[in-house]
């Protein structure tokens, strides 16, 4: 099956054209790449639907809670730099 390509026409400026306006181009063909965009789009839609069925466990409650107070900055990079300066042998 054929369709009409909007554009100019084959007749000559001026002068009307012929029968149908337009040209005719045959409709581009499914290749490889429109079945792994297919299969792109099935997995994002299954990762998401995943997803939501995980959280639904968790009754969509997104906000972490810790335990314990995370350290301070400054004791942390302390015990950065005591690690870095003590070589073992």
């Amino acid at each position: 099956m054929s369709r009409p390509r909007s554009g100019r026409s084959s007749a000559p400026a001026g002068r009307a054209p012929a029968g149908r306006p337009g040209v005719f181009v045959q409709t581009p063909k499914s290749d490889i790449y429109v079945a792994m965009l297919g299969i792109a789009l099935g997995a994002m839609l299954l990762g998401v639907l995943l997803m939501a069925l995980i959280m639904r466990r968790y009754e969509f409650k997104v906000k972490v809670s810790a335990l314990a107070p995370p350290a301070s900055s400054a004791t942390a990079l302390a015990a950065l730099s005591e690690n870095l300066l003590t070589v073992h042998l």
